[in-house]
C-alpha cells in the first residue's frame, strides 16, 4: 500500500493497483493525473475538501463516497456517488471503510447544507487508517482508539477551523496510532504553523511523525 500526499487535506491510496482518492482538493497538485481512480471519499462539503471530486467522478466513472445529503447533490451535478452514514462498516473491492464522527460544519461552495461532516477508517491489508477530515477534538476519538486501533492517524493541526498541534498531540494519544500524519495546515495563512513543533511534540509522546512534503508518499 502507497499513500501520497496532494496537499492540503487530499491523499492518494494505491492497493492492488488500484487508486483511492480522499478529499481531492488539488490546488497544490495541479499536474496531477486522474487514473486507475476506482473510488472517492469526500469528508464534508467545504470547498477545500470536496474538491474536484464531482469532476473526477464524471470523467473516469469512479464512485464518491459520503454521507447522504452530500451523495445526493454530487448525484444531482452527475457524479457517481454512494451514499452512507455513520457507524457500519462497507465492503469494496480493495478493503472496508466505515463513516466516524467529525465535529466541524459542513456545506457546498454554493451555500447547500451538506449533512454531517465525518471522518474514514480504512482497512486496507490488514492495516487500519483513521482520516479524521475536519475536526477538533473530541472524545470519539477515545472510542475509535478503543474500537479500530489505527496503525496511522491522519490529522488536521493548522488551527482555527480545527484542532491544533497541542490538540492533535493529545488526540494522537487517545487513538493509540504509532505513525501520525499531519494535514490541514499551512495551504492558507488562517492555518500557518511551526511544523517542527508538530514534530518534536508527537516524538516527545513516543509516536513517529510523518510530514509528508506535497507528492510524497508514506
Amino acid at each position: 500500500m502507497n499513500i501520497k500526499y496532494l496537499g492540503h487535506s487530499a491523499f492518494e491510496i494505491t492497493t492492488q493497483g488500484k487508486k483511492i482518492l480522499v478529499d481531492p482538493f488539488l490546488v497544490c497538485s495541479p499536474d496531477y493525473k486522474c487514473e486507475n481512480i476506482y473510488d472517492i471519499f469526500v469528508s464534508h462539503a467545504h470547498g477545500d475538501h470536496l474538491g474536484s471530486a464531482i469532476e473526477i467522478s464524471k470523467a473516469t466513472g469512479a464512485p464518491i463516497t459520503t454521507v447522504y445529503e452530500l451523495a445526493n447533490y454530487c448525484s444531482e451535478k452527475g457524479a457517481k456517488t454512494i451514499d452512507m452514514g455513520l457507524g457500519s462498516w462497507r465492503e469494496y473491492s480493495w478493503g472496508k471503510v466505515i463513516l466516524v464522527p467529525a465535529f466541524h460544519s459542513s456545506s457546498t461552495p454554493d451555500g447547500i447544507y451538506g449533512g454531517c461532516p465525518c471522518g474514514f477508517i480504512f482497512s486496507i491489508e490488514d492495516k487500519i487508517i483513521y482520516y479524521a477530515g475536519d475536526t477538533s477534538i473530541n472524545s470519539e476519538m477515545k472510542i475509535i482508539g478503543e474500537l479500530y486501533e489505527p496503525d496511522i492517524a491522519m490529522l488536521p493541526i493548522g488551527g482555527k477551523y480545527t484542532m491544533d498541534i497541542e490538540h492533535a498531540v493529545k488526540a494522537s494519544v487517545w487513538l493509540g496510532a504509532t505513525i501520525i500524519v499531519p494535514m490541514h495546515y499551512n495551504t492558507f495563512d488562517a492555518i500557518k504553523v511551526e511544523i517542527q513543533d508538530f514534530e518534536r511534540q508527537i516524538r516527545e509522546i513516543g509516536k513517529i511523525p510523518v510530514v509528508l512534503k506535497i507528492g510524497e508518499s508514506l
